[in-house]
């Protein structure tokens, strides 16, 4: 099916179209609070669902730290040069019009007992229900040799906005005939071929400015999504320019040196010109900070995304541990929309929709050459359970990928004005 900006809102305005008859909050009582923590594809679409269908029965409070959202997804895209940095940034007045109190602060701390969220800038903010949707955070000590504090010389660029323009500008200051490496994460992580489209775009933009560039991954894992979609795409378009070097060749046996730009793997030493390093990941901060984490990741209940560890908390998108649902853009927004219908009949007795699912991830390998794989999903007692799904096939003719390209291009317009409003 072809997903156009139409095709996407149209969708979304059905699915929600009957739930826009809430029941007022309890008497005695004043407007009940939803604060939402993380201003992303999770947390800006359960905030403007929220304020939007609840038809101001209910106060939503928007915590974000940055005053424009720039998305990881597509953001390869403006490193092999198919869209400007400032097409993947988004700023929040329009959601702020439609009645969602938008609040540029850093969410510190939770006080499950009292119920309320700390800001950085001094205050708290109280909630009746809360929905954390902070993205991810990297484990320290995941590469050796890499922390924070080398993001400059070796950026991750899994967040987006200063570091994909960082990591554009190094590529583009490569040598002639110089070494891009990568260093690629470990299961889970978000995107699952983020890191791949990314070595197609870094190999697109080096075809045309410096064709005689090297690429090495190193990656501790045997396979990863779409390989066989993502190697048959290098060999076509960019022959003997990427070396991958997976777990049987010593690809997770890696240390990096930022002073000296080394990557060693399995102790052999190699210099390079850049070095993309995409540490192991885990729930955003303050999810640990709620206390609702177990290990790296939240828990949640598959019905409404709602915490395990606290039945006023919910935890969306690349933080949640949900089951198959890989942690995606499409995923985020999906699961907020079950969230913000669930938020909603809580605290108005509305209507409640038995909760589904879906996602897909398109990738770019190279000029037209658009490839896709996703899935339905249903809520089970232990988890988000995949039903079908459906993947780009090898071999796929230049019409067929160049139309899912264009399908990803009206995804994106669509998932953004439905984050954004």
């Amino acid at each position: 099916m072809k997903l156009d900006r139409r095709t996407f809102l149209g969708t979304a305005t059905a699915a929600t179209a009957a739930m826009s008859a809430p029941m007022a909050f309890s008497a005695g009582h004043g407007k009940p609070n939803v604060v939402v923590v993380g201003g992303g594809a999770g947390g800006a679409t359960a905030a403007r669902y929220i304020a939007k269908d609840s038809a101001g029965e209910i106060n939503v409070t928007l915590i974000e730290p940055s005053r424009a959202y720039y998305t990881c997804f597509f953001s390869n895209l403006y490193i092999g040069g198919f869209r400007n940095i400032d097409d993947l940034g988004h700023t929040y007045g329009t959601l702020a019009s439609t009645g969602v109190n938008v609040l540029h602060d850093w969410a510190i701390g939770v006080d499950r007992d009292a119920k309320t969220v700390s800001l950085a800038g001094g205050g708290s903010v109280p909630y009746d229900k809360l929905i954390l949707s902070p993205g991810i955070d990297f484990i320290d000590g995941a590469v050796a040799g890499w922390d924070m504090s080398a993001q400059n010389a070796m950026p991750h660029a899994y967040k987006a906005g200063s570091q994909t323009e960082l990591l554009k500008s190094q590529i583009m200051a490569m040598p002639a005939g110089g070494t891009f490496a990568m260093v690629a994460p470990p299961n889970p992580y978000r995107c699952p071929p983020g890191p791949y489209e990314r070595v197609s775009m870094v190999a697109h933009l080096l075809k045309a400015n410096n064709p005689t560039a090297k690429i090495i991954v190193a990656d501790p894992k045997e396979k990863f999504s779409k390989m066989a979609l993502f190697q048959e795409g290098w060999a076509n378009h960019y022959a003997g320019m990427i070396d991958w070097i997976g777990s049987d060749f010593g690809g997770g046996e890696v240390s990096v040196d930022p002073s000296a730009m080394t990557l060693t793997i399995d102790g052999e030493v190699t210099k390079v010109d850049v070095c993309n390093v995409i540490p192991a990941m885990k729930a955003g901060q303050i999810a640990h900070s709620a206390g609702v984490t177990d290990g790296n990741w939240a828990p949640v209940n598959a019905a409404d995304m709602s915490s395990k560890a606290d039945a006023d908390i919910y935890v969306l998108g690349d933080s949640s541990q949900q089951g198959d649902m890989p942690k995606s853009g499409f995923s985020a927004n999906s699961q907020a929309k079950v969230c913000a219908n669930a938020v909603r009949g809580a605290l108005t007795g509305s209507k409640v929709f038995p909760a589904k699912f879906s996602n897909t991830c398109w990738s770019l390998i190279d000029t037209d050459n658009g490839v896709k794989v996703g899935a339905t999903y249903e809520a089970t007692e232990d988890k988000i359970a995949k039903v079908d799904g459906f993947i780009s096939q090898t071999g796929e003719s230049a019409e067929i990928r160049k139309a899912t390209y264009e399908e990803s291009e009206g995804w994106y317009a669509g998932i953004t004005a439905d984050m954004f409003g």
